[in-house]
């Protein structure tokens, strides 16, 4: 597996980490998710991943309410060998349908992370999903970022990050120069070059780390088009669809995963240290974690330029503010 440095913090991460958004959740035909987790299923993905080499793996208390990261301090409790090779990071904010950036509140949040990841300390805590509350209230001290700093005294945590699922409000928080890291969804994949505006000014700026979130699109980017299927918060128009039919046929002449080229391209802009993604499943995870590892002749890289294109909201519709995958 590849890897980068994320930003400011110093940390070496690779460029394709795991996702668990939606760990363990079970996806029917229609490609919804059914109700409940299998957890067993979870900690095989868990395990799968970091064997091959997504040693970074994001979670949060609102994936699963709180299901992933109980299932994440599982596997890393059986597998303690691989504890130890990975880095879990997880945020604070937000659970299930509760907010709360009170001071009081993001102590009390971390405490239940760890007793649930298993873990006493973190690299990187994340602010989650701020965008409906004053900015001022979130990093105040007696708010979110004052707990972090806190925490940072007290050693529990080394960097705090920033992970809005929204360009717009993620832009702002960056632009602060407070933060070391970003969680960042829906602003940069084939595409999409929202982040050219909102994101990278400020994170080069800053030096702020970006851990890119949806980089598959929901799916589209790693399969390619698939008749009849639906995409979580996702709405393509044919035009998109066809598109991306086009960046698949290339990556088919080339004998290159669509997979694979839709996360390299991400991951070659220099202020992007890692994408995020999930697998459904144990071949799927291991297969996102292969396409960080696979060469890619520079020659692909020009043929694929002209299928680039950023989309707007007419052809790509954002089905509410999903969570990251």
């Amino acid at each position: 597996m590849q890897s980068k440095i994320l930003g400011r913090t110093g940390l070496e991460v690779p460029i394709v980490s795991f996702g668990t958004a939606f760990l363990a959740r079970v996806m029917g035909e229609d490609g919804h998710f059914l109700p409940g987790v299998d957890e067993d299923v979870g900690v095989e993905n868990v395990v799968a991943a970091v064997e091959a080499g997504c040693t970074l793996i994001d979670t949060a208390p609102l994936y699963g309410n709180t299901a992933s990261e109980k299932i994440i301090g599982r596997a890393l409790r059986e597998r303690f060998d691989l504890a130890e090779k990975c880095t879990v990071t997880t945020k604070v904010g937000r659970s299930g349908s509760e907010y709360d950036f009170s001071f009081d509140g993001v102590m009390q949040q971390v405490e239940g992370s760890q007793e649930r990841l298993g873990l006493d300390a973190f690299d990187v805590l994340y602010i989650h999903d701020p965008m409906d509350f004053p900015m001022q209230q979130v990093m105040a001290k007696d708010g979110a970022l004052g707990a972090l700093r806190k925490l940072q005294d007290e050693g529990v945590v080394r960097f705090v990050g920033i992970a809005a699922n929204d360009p717009d409000s993620n832009g702002p928080y960056i632009d602060t120069g407070e933060f070391d890291a970003s969680v960042v969804p829906d602003a940069w994949s084939l595409l999409n070059r929202a982040a050219d505006t909102f994101i990278f000014p400020g994170a080069e700026k800053h030096n702020v780390g970006i851990a890119l979130a949806t980089p598959l699109e929901r799916g589209l980017l790693a399969t390619g088009p698939l008749p009849g299927h639906s995409y979580v918060n996702r709405n393509f128009s044919q035009s998109v669809l066809d598109r991306v039919g086009r960046v698949k046929a290339l990556c088919d002449d080339y004998g290159i995963p669509l997979v694979a080229a839709s996360l390299q391209w991400c991951t070659r802009h220099p202020l992007i240290a890692t994408a995020i993604c999930g697998g459904r499943n144990k071949e799927e995870t291991i297969q996102n974690a292969e396409a960080g590892s696979i060469e890619i002749p520079e020659a692909f890289w020009d043929d694929l330029e002209p299928l680039i294109q950023d989309w707007d909201q007419e052809h790509v519709v954002k089905v509410g503010k999903g969570n990251h995958r």
